[in-house]
This record gives structure tokens, sequence and C-alpha cells, in this order.
């Protein structure tokens, strides 16, 4: 009897912990921005976004509206996102479409790849600075390789989602929502760099006086 009642008063304080746990773990997580679509905004609002996203610019080469538009279009920055499950009889969650995770949605092997090439090893993919040097890195790996030129958001974009061997193959062609989608990328990287036209100077200055 003692012990019973001991066990069930240790239950409460362990699932106390649990869920104290859970809103610590939920409290560390970096939230999106609250205007996504406005680019001013997200760097206004996150300002070590956007040292990380011109950082990335400057080492390969590729504007920060594309980085963001990509970004956008594979996650609307959530940190964590995946594929949805797949369900069995519409209820059951079963596996995953595949291994996509994180704001730039890279699957396991290409995040690998990634970071054997470049030597970050301790890159990853809920890293908001390590997404943004992938994504550099990787359209940088699409100019070289496939000739894409790097503010092309469009075809960068298809070699993105792609891959490198399915952009040579054109496998794109056959997927309509893709190419929908490509567009609607290259229209978010345009808007992008109209709006950061608007106050890239006022966010460098406030980067110089801090």
């Amino acid at each position: 009897m003692g012990c019973r009642n001991a066990g069930s008063a240790r239950f409460p304080v362990k699932l106390a912990f649990c869920c104290l746990l859970a809103a610590v773990m939920a409290g560390c997580a970096t939230a999106p921005p609250k205007n996504p679509s406005n680019l001013c905004s997200i760097f206004l609002e996150k300002e070590d976004w956007y040292v990380d996203a011109r950082n990335a610019q400057r080492r390969w080469g590729i504007p920060v509206p594309v980085q963001m538009a990509i970004i956008n279009q594979e996650s609307s920055f959530v940190e964590d996102a995946r594929p949805p499950r797949y369900q069995f009889l519409g209820v059951l969650p079963l596996w995953r479409s595949s291994s996509a995770f994180g704001y730039g949605q890279v699957k396991d092997d290409t995040w690998e790849w990634y970071r054997t090439k470049t030597g970050n090893g301790g890159a990853d993919r809920d890293e908001f600075e390590d997404v943004v040097d992938f994504i550099g890195w990787y359209a940088h790996q699409s100019f070289t390789r496939l000739g894409i030129a790097k503010f092309d958001a469009y075809n960068q974009y298809l070699a993105y989602h792609e891959g490198h061997g399915g952009f040579r193959r054109k496998t794109y062609l056959s997927k309509p929502w893709l190419l929908r989608v490509a567009q609607r990328v290259a229209a978010t990287a345009t808007r992008y760099r109209r709006q950061l036209s608007t106050c890239q100077t006022s966010l460098e200055r406030s980067l110089a006086s801090d």
C-alpha cells in the first residue's frame, strides 16, 4: 500500500517535469517571422538573419532575396519543418515522404554532401546561419555544374528541388505544378529585392552602430 502511494505521488511530479521541459524546449525554438511576405520586416525583426544571409551572399555570390525566397517556399521559415507523414486509412500516421528537414527542407544525403565538401561538420538544418550557407553553396554548385546564374531564382529553385541530375534530365518538364512553384519563388525573389532596396542602408547603418 505504501509503495503504491509513493509511486502515485511521484507520477504527477514526473508529469510536471516533462511538461516544464517541453515548455522550455518550445521557448528555445526560433519563431517564424511575423510578416514573411516583407523582407524588410523579416530583417528588422531578426537582424542576425540579415547578417547570416549577407555573409552567405559574400561567400557564394547568391543574392540575399534569392536565398530568402527559397527558404520561404521550402519551410515558411519554420526551423524544424518536415514533410507530412503518409497515413494508413487516412488516420494512422506512417513514415514521411522523405528525409527533408529544416529551414531549407534538405535531405539527409544532400546535407552530408554539403558538410563533407565544406568541412562544416557541425552544421545543422534547423540553424538559419547554416542553411543560408548551404543554399549559397548549392547555388554555386548549380552555377558551376549547370551554368545557372546565381540571380536566376526560377532555375536555381528547379535545380534545388530536382537535384543537378534531375535538372540535366529536365524532369521538371513533367511536373507542371513544380514550374508554377518555381515561378512563385522567382516572383517572391523579385519582390524581396525591391523591398530590400528600401531598407538595406538602414540595416547596414544599424549594424555599424552596434
